[in-house]
C-alpha cells in the first residue's frame, strides 16, 4: 500500500516560504524536482540539520503549487512541467520529429524493415505487461509466418499489432468515442470472457484495478454511468489545440491522455493497452513520426513496477500528474535511446553482407536473405513472411525469392499442394564463396 503524504498546513507553507530563500533547501527542492520524487522518497533526505522532512516536503510543495489545471468532468487534476520535463520535450522535438524527418539516422532502404520490427516489440511487450505468457521467439515467428494465434496470449499480441497498423494508415482521422470503441475492439477480439464486451463501454462497477501481488483495491474507476461523458472530454482534449487557453507541449499532453484513459478504466478488459495505443496514435498525429519506430511498452514492461506506482502516486498526491509525466517521458528517452542502438547494431552487421553485394544481379533486400540463409543455415521462409519481414508487397516478396532460385542460392519444397517454402540450395555455400 502507497503511503500518503502528510497533510500541508497553512503555518507549514508560511515557513516553506521562508526556508524558499535558504540556498541549501532550494538546491535539495530542484533535485527532487527533477527527479520529481514521491513523499517516500524525501521523507528520508534532509536539506539541513535544522530542516525536517516534513518541512522539506512543504517546501517541495510550495514549489508545484503553481501548477495547471485540468478538469475533466468532476476531477481535477494538476500538473507542474519542470524545466526537466520541458527541456526533455525540446529534445524530443529534435529527435522524434521536425526537421529530422529528412535527416534520419535509420537508413532509408532499412525502414520498412526496422518498422515493421519495432511494431512487433511494441505488441509484444504491451501484450505481455497484460498477461500474454508466451515467448518473444515464438511471438516473432507467430507474427513473422502469418501463423493463427493458438491461445489467448497470442491472440493478444496478434491484436494488439493489427491495432498498431491500423492507427499507422489512420493516424490522421479524428479521435472520436466511436475510433477508441473501433481500438479497443480490435485490441480485444477473441481475448475477453465475454465477447459482448470487445468494443463496449462497461455498463457496470464490479471494475477496479489492484495491486498485481497483494491483490488489494488501488484503484477504484469513475461509476459507469459517467465513462461516455469523461471520454467524450478526452476526444475533446486530443483533437483541440487548445488546453485550457494555455500552451502545452504536446508530448505531455499525450501522456495525459494516457493517464486518463486508465484512470477512467472505461472498458471491463484492455484498459492499458487501449491507453498505451491512444497514446502511441496521438504522438503519430501530432508529427512524431519516430514513434512508429518505438517500443515504449518495452521499456515500460522492464519497469512495470515504477509504471504503476507512477499511477499511484498521481492520485495519492492530490491528483498531481507530474509523477506520470516524468516517468513517462524518461521511458520515452531510454525507448529512443534502444532503438539507436539498435539501428547501429544492425548498421554494424550490415557491412557484413557489403561482399554479397559482389555477388552481382542482387538487390538490397536479396542481400539480407542470403545472410539470413548464411546466419542460421536451417531457416526456410514462406513468401508471406518476407513480405511481413520486408514490409513490401506479397509479388516483390516472391520476386525477391524467385530470383534467389534461379541465381542458385535457394530451392523451393512442397509443404502441401498449396504452400511452398524456399530453404537454402546444396550449392549455395560453394556460390557464396
Amino acid at each position: 500500500m502507497i503511503e500518503c503524504p502528510p497533510k500541508i498546513r497553512k503555518e507549514d507553507f508560511d515557513k516553506a516560504l521562508r526556508l524558499s530563500f535558504n540556498a541549501a533547501v532550494a538546491e535539495a527542492v530542484d533535485e527532487i524536482n527533477r527527479q520529481y520524487l514521491y513523499w517516500t522518497d524525501v521523507k528520508y533526505r534532509a536539506a539541513s540539520a535544522d530542516v525536517s522532512p516534513q518541512e522539506l516536503w512543504a517546501c517541495v510543495k510550495l514549489s508545484r503549487m503553481f501548477s495547471r489545471i485540468l478538469e475533466i468532468g468532476p476531477y481535477r487534476f494538476k500538473f507542474y512541467a519542470t524545466d526537466t520535463m520541458q527541456q526533455m520535450c525540446h529534445e524530443f522535438d529534435m529527435s522524434l520529429g521536425g526537421y529530422l524527418g529528412t535527416q534520419s539516422f535509420i537508413p532509408d532502404a532499412d525502414k520498412n524493415r526496422y518498422l515493421v520490427n519495432s511494431n512487433m516489440e511494441e505488441a509484444i511487450a504491451s501484450s505481455k505487461m497484460e498477461g500474454a505468457s508466451t515467448t518473444r521467439r515464438l511471438a516473432k515467428e507467430m507474427l513473422r509466418k502469418s501463423i493463427s494465434p493458438r491461445n489467448r496470449g497470442e491472440q493478444m499480441i496478434h491484436n494488439n499489432y493489427e491495432t498498431i497498423r491500423y492507427i499507422l494508415d489512420h493516424r490522421q482521422d479524428k479521435f472520436t468515442k466511436e475510433a477508441l470503441l473501433h481500438i479497443h475492439r480490435l485490441m480485444t477480439y477473441k481475448t475477453l470472457e465475454d465477447s459482448s464486451d470487445e468494443g463496449r463501454f462497461r455498463t457496470d462497477n464490479n471494475v477496479v484495478v489492484e495491486d498485481g501481488i497483494t491483490h488489494e483495491t488501488i484503484h477504484t474507476p469513475p461509476d459507469c454511468t459517467q465513462v461516455e461523458g469523461l471520454i467524450e472530454a478526452i476526444c475533446g482534449l486530443f483533437n483541440d489545440d487548445d488546453f485550457n487557453g494555455v500552451f502545452v507541449h504536446p508530448i505531455i499532453k499525450g501522456v495525459i491522455i494516457h493517464f486518463l484513459i486508465a484512470f477512467i478504466h472505461p472498458f471491463v478488459d484492455g484498459n492499458g493497452r487501449t491507453a498505451r495505443a491512444v497514446f502511441y496514435w496521438y504522438m503519430l498525429r501530432r508529427g512524431y513520426w519516430l514513434t512508429e519506430y518505438l517500443s515504449i511498452s518495452l521499456i515500460i514492461g522492464r519497469s512495470k513496477r515504477k509504471y504503476e506506482k507512477a499511477y499511484l502516486y498521481t492520485e495519492c498526491d492530490d491528483n498531481d500528474l507530474g509523477y506520470f509525466i516524468a516517468y513517462h517521458l524518461h521511458a520515452i528517452s531510454q525507448a529512443y535511446g534502444a532503438l539507436r542502438k539498435y539501428i547501429q547494431r544492425k548498421i554494424d552487421e550490415r557491412q557484413q553482407t557489403s561482399d554479397i553485394f559482389r555477388l552481382g544481379n542482387i538487390n538490397a533486400r536479396q542481400a539480407q536473405i542470403i545472410k539470413w540463409y548464411n546466419d542460421t543455415p536451417d531457416i526456410s521462409f514462406s513468401v508471406k513472411e518476407i513480405k511481413v519481414r520486408m514490409n513490401v508487397s506479397y509479388p516483390t516478396a516472391k520476386g525477391d525469392l524467385d530470383r534467389l532460385v534461379e541465381l542458385g542460392y535457394v530451392d523451393v519444397v512442397a509443404v502441401n499442394r498449396v504452400k511452398r517454402m524456399y530453404i537454402r540450395s546444396k550449392r549455395f555455400e560453394e556460390l557464396l564463396r
